[in-house]
């Protein structure tokens, strides 16, 4: 009696405002996740001069940091099923503080390499973590949108890091300024904890059975489903340009373009911070008017991002590559939930932590790639190079668009077979 008392509690006025904090709770927590991961590219080139490295050098920082993530996604999927969003979380966000703080002490770029590794699995245990707990305290009817609040922070993270981490750099070197940051990431940590509301009843974040005609899933059909990997490709192809741009870019500023540190912190923002609103737009456009006609809203923005990219590769001054670049990010922003939007509304939240964990894991593979191969491009070609290696990964984006399914029905699991019938 007393759960059907609670459950009847639920006014609209009460899930959206679970909806409201969980969505506020999260953007900090991503801010500090993405702030953590890509302060790194601001800090490359005092790195790579400090330990005597080149630019594919520098990339497998980020590259190792990203396959550990990587390899973490799936592991991260099953244990945020089995314990929660809260728990999980608020371990992942103090031990990735305590590898930031050792980042700044590592003495040889070898052991570099193994604190971004250990770093990498510390944050690789977070994304399966909230998407668990968007799931848990939102409806299906608003989920997008919520993820695309959520999501946004890593134009708040990205466009934020350089404008802090610049300055910093300056005025006390790469060693402290990732102790800096370590602090505050305790902090966050000890606040999301805190302060992120109760899950919603199981009736409200499920998707009326009317719409969705499914049997029960299990783990092994979801991790079996084509489904699922198709949009785990999505992923990786559409998180190139994140990873690509947010490495090279203030590489590419200082040594191409010939701008400080402080120059460079302000011109490498600028496209991030344009993407917190496209992102946040992307997530409400997909539940208001998309959600069942992805395919040509996320083929169209990709295309239309390609055509950017190419403008921003042949720029022939810092600001009009800065004009093109923001161009580009804000409105490939607008195709974030374009990728997560369906997964999002038609995965059972038991299995949420486990089915995003899938698709980050290809959010990762690009998070290993892009830098790497731009690197290699960059030291062995040129930038231009290394920049076309995101226009391709993006036409790709606009084909695998088209590959994916677009309602909720064309997502079902199928359900296993009766012996004996054919």
């Amino acid at each position: 009696m007393t759960a059907v008392v609670d459950e009847d509690t639920w006014t609209a006025r009460r899930i959206n405002r679970t909806a409201l904090l969980t969505m506020t709770v999260m953007v900090f927590a991503w801010s500090v996740d993405y702030i953590d991961r890509f302060s790194i590219g601001m800090a490359l080139p005092l790195i790579g001069r400090e330990f005597g490295v080149g630019k594919t050098g520098q990339g497998w920082l980020v590259t190792v940091f990203a396959l550990v993530y990587m390899v973490c996604q799936i592991p991260a999927g099953f244990l945020a099923d089995r314990f929660g969003a809260r728990g999980p979380m608020l371990v992942t966000l103090v031990l990735w503080s305590a590898f930031t703080a050792l980042t700044g002490m590592a003495g040889t770029f070898g052991m570099l390499l193994v604190v971004r590794g250990l770093f990498g699995v510390c944050q690789g245990l977070f994304p399966a973590a909230s998407f668990k707990a968007v799931a848990e305290r939102t409806t299906p009817a608003n989920r997008a949108t919520s993820a695309g609040v959520m999501l946004s922070a890593s134009g708040i993270g990205t466009g934020v890091a350089p404008l802090i981490v610049g300055p910093l750099l300056m005025a006390v070197g790469w060693r402290h300024t990732f102790f800096w940051m370590a602090g505050v990431g305790v902090v966050i940590g000890v606040v999301v904890w805190a302060i992120l509301p109760k899950a919603l009843p199981e009736r409200l974040r499920s998707l009326p059975r009317t719409e969705v005609k499914t049997p029960e899933v299990s783990r092994k059909q979801l991790l079996k489903s084509p489904v699922v990997w198709k949009f785990t490709l999505l992923f990786c192809t559409t998180n190139m340009l994140s990873y690509g741009l947010v490495t090279w870019v203030p590489s590419y500023l200082q040594e191409a373009r010939g701008l400080s540190l402080t120059q460079t912190g302000v011109a490498a923002a600028i496209p991030m911070l344009v993407s917190i609103g496209t992102t946040i737009l992307g997530g409400w456009l997909f539940d208001r008017y998309f959600h069942d006609r992805g395919r040509w809203y996320l083929g169209s923005v990709a295309l239309v991002t390609v055509v950017l990219l190419v403008l921003m590769v042949n720029a022939g001054s810092t600001v009009e590559f800065t004009v093109y670049e923001t161009l580009a990010v804000g409105v490939f922003g607008l195709a974030t939930m374009g990728v997560f939007g369906l997964p999002l509304r038609v995965l059972p939240t038991a299995l949420t932590g486990i089915g995003m964990g899938v698709m980050n894991f290809g959010g990762q593979v690009a998070g290993a790639v892009a830098p790497l191969a731009m690197g290699w491009l960059a030291d062995t070609f040129s930038y231009t190079a290394a920049f076309g290696f995101l226009i391709g990964s993006t036409l790709l984006t606009v084909l695998f668009a088209f590959w994916v399914p677009q309602t909720p029905a064309q997502f079902a699991f199928a359900s296993p077979r009766p012996t004996g019938v054919s």
